[in-house]
């Protein structure tokens, strides 16, 4: 497979670049330690996938884009697992179908630790050899950042495995979340123009992050942080979820044919949600989390507000760095903005913008002006999903701070709600 050469690529040194390969890599193990052999297996769910396919997919895309195309004489650990670990990259080969993962006894988890050992054996050797190859580094820097993102899947998965069984088990005791006493929510103006978006430079990026392009955007105004939980108890006990004038249709079909009345991990009498951790109260001043596109949505119209575009999020989270509620802190959960997060004079200022949940925007996933995916297979990694999703910004308490950036596009389905998922409002000016 010939790599064409991403604007971003550049060589790496050898002993940095396996080091980082080490590093990612062995933090998935890290994430799946909590775990025993029987809950790796089990999908809950379509969109859930078990921790050991996880584990193995992310070890299929070095084995099958890397390994099999660059090195010489390389011997598949077992060609089957081309077809078991496949995700969606039809243009390598048909896969397993997503839905049944759960059905795959074997190989063991057993297995699949040895798959990996083999496949990063071969791996850093290659890395030895061609890590001064600015394409193949790009492609090796691709396959950990992929594994970033399913080592934040590896969690949110697990959760609702958890979650669905009645022993509510803890994947960890998580450290107790900082408290922090509720502050009005504050709208903040920003001034409209013709600006600019998208990723330049030399940073890695995602395909689907380019090409840097103007988009016309309106004066605004923005909210200071994300809506909490008091806020959306409130809009439940309201009425919110029987008031059909709040909701797009496809919203409110969808919340009848599936009784939704609360967020997905919330008990019915409104005052405990299930975590990482297990069932806990309610923290009021916590964003809320587990919600739908169509929740926020209707949430955004009771509230006589709007959700943010893509493009008016964006310009704001690039006048700041990325810090937050990330994996990193080591919370796994959504938690309160402290006092702190004000300015020094007590004005509110833009926060949460980084971590505790993804934001839902307006904007639907689509290409920018000019786009062009990656040759080749990898093509498919993020081109083909771009009808009939949602942009996603800003990362989640389960996303590492590294991982994360301004211009990271992700997307979910609007009626998606087992990935941490909230939102903050937007007002025209």
């Amino acid at each position: 497979m010939a790599i064409a050469l991403p604007p971003q690529a550049a060589a790496h040194k050898p002993k940095a670049l396996a080091a980082r390969y080490r590093r990612v890599r062995n933090a998935s193990l890290v994430l799946a330690e909590p775990l025993a052999p029987e809950d790796q297996v089990v999908q809950t769910i379509p969109e859930v996938s078990p921790t050991k396919w996880h584990l193995a997919h992310v070890t299929w895309f070095f084995e099958r884009f890397c390994l099999l195309e660059h090195a010489a004489g390389y011997e598949p650990v077992d060609e089957r697992y081309f077809y078991l670990f496949n995700s969606y990259y039809y243009t390598v080969g048909e896969m397993y179908r997503r839905p049944a993962r759960g059905l795959l006894s074997r190989p063991t988890v057993a297995e699949i630790r040895d798959y990996r050992a083999r496949v990063d054996e071969a791996m850093l050797s290659l890395i030895a050899q061609r890590a001064d190859d600015p394409a193949f580094a790009f492609l090796v820097e691709l396959g950990l950042h992929h594994e970033q993102q399913h080592q934040e899947l590896l969690l949110t998965d697990i959760k609702h495995v958890f979650f669905t069984n009645p022993l509510g088990p803890k994947y960890a005791e998580l450290p107790e979340p900082p408290r922090a006493e509720g502050t009005p929510l504050a709208f903040i103006a920003r001034p409209g123009g013709i600006l600019e978006v998208g990723a330049s430079g030399n940073a890695f990026c995602f395909d689907n992050e380019t090409p840097r392009h103007e988009v016309l955007v309106r004066d605004h105004a923005l909210a200071d942080r994300l809506v909490t939980n008091a806020e959306y108890r409130e809009f439940i006990e309201q009425g919110g979820y029987n008031d059909p004038a709040l909701w797009l249709s496809d919203g409110w079909a969808q919340i009848r044919e599936e009784s939704w009345s609360r967020p997905l991990y919330w008990s019915e009498d409104l005052e405990q949600e299930f975590t990482l951790g297990g069932w806990r109260p309610i923290d009021p001043h916590a964003p809320v989390c587990h919600v739908s596109y169509y929740e926020a949505d209707a949430f955004a119209r009771w509230a006589g507000a709007r959700l943010p575009t893509e493009a008016e999020w964006e310009l704001a989270a690039a006048e700041q760095s990325v810090a937050g509620n990330l994996l990193d802190s080591g919370l796994l959960n959504p938690a309160a903005s402290p006092k702190t997060a004000h300015a020094e004079n007590g004005a509110p200022r833009l926060r949460q913008l980084y971590g505790d949940v993804w934001e839902w925007t307006s904007s639907p996933y689509a290409p920018y002006p000019g786009f062009k995916p990656l040759a080749g297979s990898l093509g498919e990694y993020n081109g083909k999903f771009m009808c009939n999703q949602m942009v996603v910004r800003g990362g989640s308490c389960a996303t590492w701070a590294e991982h994360i950036r301004a211009t990271y596009r992700s997307f979910f389905y609007p009626r998606d709600r087992w990935q941490f998922l909230g939102f903050r409002l937007a007002k025209d000016a």
